[in-house]
């Protein structure tokens, strides 16, 4: 727990010493702790986060880390977790990831562009939730002066809406509010926001005492510039005065812009001029007067458009280093966690030489190898390298498997590999003989939620297990084998959620065919249909993760 004399050895404002003394309340104090806490904003990959992911770490990688962050923060490189590092892990923050994005080539500038942003100046938003403990025109007005803070000092405008399709939905929410990203109660992360690329709305921890022109609790609109900053494509900084820094520091009631964060969103959009028109070339930087090299939010135009204007693919999977990949046609896409890569999509041959395109499924196995399926045969590569002697058929290497299948993955709640074909799916264990049990093929209708037919699977990162058919995609949550219940529900739309395709509908698919507990399944929902279908794979399922 950082204490009020850690904070003063640290602080030196009055007001930096009261927002410890009210705000230190969520503290990192083990090395567990702390490489949880690296995982979450960038230092380690985002595996980490999921305890069951059995990734193992080298000393000298968590060091490397740990260092990582020292730096960001300005504190002294040790690669230990001593008493600032641990200070700075306990301090209140924005949820957003630290490294993301690219900086800037001059040392006196120290800001970070994540690399995507509006293509349109005229902003809309509305505020969807409001906070429990503040009235709504006292909220409308500190959200109208955090927007004024980045359009004073650039061509934007942002205009209220109480309804209605708009560029920024604000809510503030608590826990679990489905994004993936739950809140964590007070202190500890205090809001989050999506790049452009993926909508720009903004969460607030509901959580947390909001309050305003006041020293107690946490001041609303500091948080909102700050995460407003994000929604306009601007990753944090490392420079301390900076809004766009990471760690509140309470508040101040003469707050001003860093000329950090000024020369960051005008690297973007340009200076507050009149006169400017929403097609101008915004290549040129008029903050720093550097030319700055800035990523259209993949769909718009470029690349990307063919993802973008048929969001159904044939694969997705992730690599032996840990990258994720989606497989189209005869090219394929990098996935990272803020969007598209940038350079692609590039062709399935040119990468995997001998590889065709259109492949039916793909993942890597625990010994490091990627398998690509397609019709009758499947073919092994090292990283990008094909094994000797492939291709061969799918009834000599995967015996009890059907040719033509859908989608396959290696599941997390147990390490065995699933293939799903039509409205069936089988369970390959190479370790058992016969590798494919005389039970199966099962229903997939055994995965609650799921529908029959997909066309990828992908057990991501973060722990979650994303099926896609079409255009959609759902998320399913493997600890309660169901798809998982949230607002927006599921079927979300891929090219929306996933690919950052401006075009779609960012949330639910009401024209899906399906059955309506997929549509929004309540949990109530989830249990009833869990017991009323031939699930008998669940017991079998928990049986094998626990050995």
């Amino acid at each position: 727990m950082a204490t009020c004399k850690s904070c003063n050895a640290l602080m030196s404002s009055l007001v930096l010493l009261l927002s410890c003394v009210l705000r230190c309340t969520v503290a990192v104090q083990t090395d567990a702790q702390a490489m949880m806490y690296l995982s979450q904003f960038g230092y380690l990959s985002p595996s980490m986060k999921n305890p069951n992911s059995g990734h193992i770490m080298s000393e000298e990688t968590m060091a490397r880390a740990l260092m990582e962050f020292q730096s960001f923060v300005g504190l002294n490189l040790t690669g230990h977790l001593d008493d600032e590092t641990l200070h700075y892990m306990s301090m209140p923050r924005c949820g957003v990831r630290d490294k993301v994005g690219f900086a800037t080539d001059s040392r006196s500038r120290r800001y970070a562009l994540q690399g995507s942003r509006w293509r349109v100046k005229d902003l809309t938003y509305k505020i969807s939730k409001y906070p429990k403990l503040l009235g709504k025109s006292e909220t409308d007005s500190e959200i109208r002066k955090a927007f004024d803070v980045w359009s004073d000092v650039t061509p934007l405008t942002f205009t209220h809406k109480k309804s209605g399709q708009v560029h920024i939905e604000i809510r503030f929410e608590k826990g679990e509010h489905g994004d993936g990203d739950p809140f964590d109660g007070p202190g500890g992360t205090l809001a989050h926001a999506f790049f452009p690329v993926y909508g720009g709305d903004a969460h607030f921890d509901d959580s947390e005492k909001w309050s305003i022109g006041s020293f107690k609790g946490t001041n609303l609109f500091q948080v909102a510039a700050h995460e407003f900053g994000h929604s306009l494509g601007l990753s944090h900084s490392d420079v301390r005065s900076a809004l766009m820094a990471p760690f509140y520091r309470g508040y101040n009631p003469s707050f001003n812009l860093d000329s950090d964060d000024v020369e960051a969103i005008q690297a973007l959009y340009g200076a507050s001029t009149s006169g400017e028109s929403d097609n101008d070339d915004d290549s040129t930087s008029q903050g720093s007067g550097k030319k700055t090299t800035t990523q259209e939010p993949p769909g718009t135009e470029g690349s990307d458009a063919e993802l973008c204007t048929d969001t159904k693919v044939n694969a997705l999977f992730n690599s032996a280093a840990g990258e994720t990949f989606v497989f189209k046609g005869d090219y394929y896409w990098k996935l990272t966690d803020d969007g598209l890569a940038q350079g692609f999509p590039k062709s399935i041959a040119g990468t995997w030489s001998g590889l065709p395109g259109n492949i039916d499924a793909a993942f890597t196995y625990k010994n490091g190898k990627t398998y690509f399926f397609k019709g009758t045969k499947y073919w092994k590569y090292t990283d990008t390298t094909m094994d000797d002697g492939y291709p061969k058929d799918i009834s000599d290497g995967f015996a009890g498997i059907p040719d033509n299948v859908d989608a396959a993955l290696v599941w997390s709640g147990n390490g065995k590999i699933y293939f799903f074909k039509g409205s069936k799916f089988w369970k390959f264990d190479p370790m058992q003989k016969p590798p494919v049990k005389s039970t199966y093929p099962k229903p997939i209708s055994n995965w609650d939620g799921i529908p029959d037919n997909i066309d990828a699977v992908l057990h991501y990162t973060n722990g979650y297990t994303y099926f896609f058919k079409d255009e959609n995609y759902y998320r399913f949550n493997d600890r309660t084998f169901a798809v998982d219940t949230a607002d927006p529900p599921f079927p979300r739309n891929a090219g929306y959620w996933w690919f950052g395709c401006r075009a779609e509908n960012k949330g639910h698919r009401q024209e899906v065919t399906a059955a309506p507990s997929i549509l929004r399944p309540t949990w109530m929902e989830v249990r009833r249909d869990h017991k009323g279908n031939q699930n008998t794979d669940v017991g079998d399922l928990i049986m094998d993760a626990a050995v």
